[in-house]
């Protein structure tokens, strides 16, 4: 039994006392919860239902029970209200409910507040360059899920394919090599991502992977976009010898990249990408052969230390993970700057975002 005597704050002779005692019944409102029971000489008072019970909790909801009544006969009551077009009205004091007759106000007046222009939030657009391919497709993709406004760049422009998603891509033709003709596709867009890379001899592969790409961080650079994500490639060892000009031009372009945009450029460097291409009318699964490389050889990573043939054996990755990378890259500003390998990749391709 526990004996508890309230006073009224702020005076000092006691108004109320009562006797209050934690029953051991469950109560029926809170399964599980001791039910505290008050009662008084002259009339009912509040049940409380707190465990474990304790003075200071007491006053306290008695100081704001009366905070709450004084607050009702202070101030008067306002009703707000909001038109289809957005403009606010307030209505005065409601006389008929207002106790203080020092307080008036007219019932039926209402004034129409200053209207407040609200701007609409920021829309991302995101350029795609090389969208109709077979990396840059995914990246679209993946950018209209997240709800962006995407733009694609590329010498043949719309592609044939015949899926509902493209019809949502605006689609630009332009060659990289000639600013002024893609110079338009610029207008708006806050980040880029770059798909383009190609084969051929080493002069062809170092214009290609390096020489459009350089051209293409330049030129967002001067149109003031803010974010650019290359995808480059893994070092394969010995590949990389027989494709000189290939990893020369991917190499050249990331030293552009960050030096064009230390804070907001990243280079994302995945080994072999596997999914689902397209080539002309046909589809090739990659994933039958990448997928279970994938499972297997990114939980062994030390086998990359093996001199000369190291290289060969980074974990293969899907193309999906690349292009939900690449977008989140494109478009979280927190997101590290910098050169991301295959093994930042699958991680960051796990992450919830």
């Amino acid at each position: 039994m526990m004996q508890i005597t309230l006073y009224e704050m702020g005076q000092s002779n006691p108004l109320l006392t009562q006797s209050t005692r934690v029953n051991p019944r469950f109560d029926p409102v809170n399964t599980g919860q001791p039910a505290l029971i008050g009662s008084t000489h002259k009339k009912k008072l509040f049940k409380y239902r707190y465990t474990p019970i304790t003075l200071q909790k007491i006053i306290c909801l008695e100081k704001m029970s009366r905070l709450i009544q004084y607050s009702k006969l202070s101030f008067p009551r306002f009703s707000i209200a909001a038109s289809r077009n957005g403009r606010f009205f307030s209505t005065g004091p409601d006389k008929s409910t207002n106790p203080n007759p020092n307080i008036s106000g007219k019932t039926d007046k209402i004034e129409e507040a200053e209207t407040i222009e609200v701007p609409p939030p920021p829309t991302e657009k995101l350029l795609v360059l090389g969208g109709n391919g077979f990396v840059g497709s995914h990246v679209c993709k993946e950018a209209l899920n997240r709800g962006l406004t995407v733009a694609s760049l590329s010498r043949s422009g719309r592609p044939s394919i015949q899926e509902s998603w493209a019809n949502s891509v605006i689609w630009h033709q332009g060659n990289l090599f000639l600013t002024d003709s893609w110079k338009d596709a610029l207008k708006g867009v806050t980040s880029i991502i770059s798909c383009v890379g190609g084969f051929g001899s080493n002069s062809q592969m170092y214009k290609i992977n390096g020489t459009a790409n350089i051209n293409a961080i330049r030129a967002a650079s001067d149109a003031g976009v803010k974010r650019f994500v290359y995808i480059s490639a893994a070092d394969f060892g010995l590949v990389n010898y027989l494709l000189q000009g290939y990893y020369e031009g991917k190499r050249a372009a990331e030293t552009e990249l960050l030096t064009r945009y230390p804070y907001g450029g990243v280079i994302l460097r995945p080994g072999f990408i596997h999914g689902t291409r397209r080539v002309g009318s046909m589809k090739l699964p990659l994933s039958v052969i990448g997928s279970p490389l994938e499972m297997v050889l990114q939980h062994a990573k030390a086998l990359n230390q093996i001199p000369l043939v190291g290289p060969l054996l980074s974990p293969p990755v899907n193309v999906s993970a690349v292009a939900k990378v690449a977008v989140r890259a494109s478009i979280d500003p927190v997101f590290p700057p910098g050169i991301i390998d295959v093994y930042g990749i699958l991680r960051y391709s796990q992450q919830q975002r």
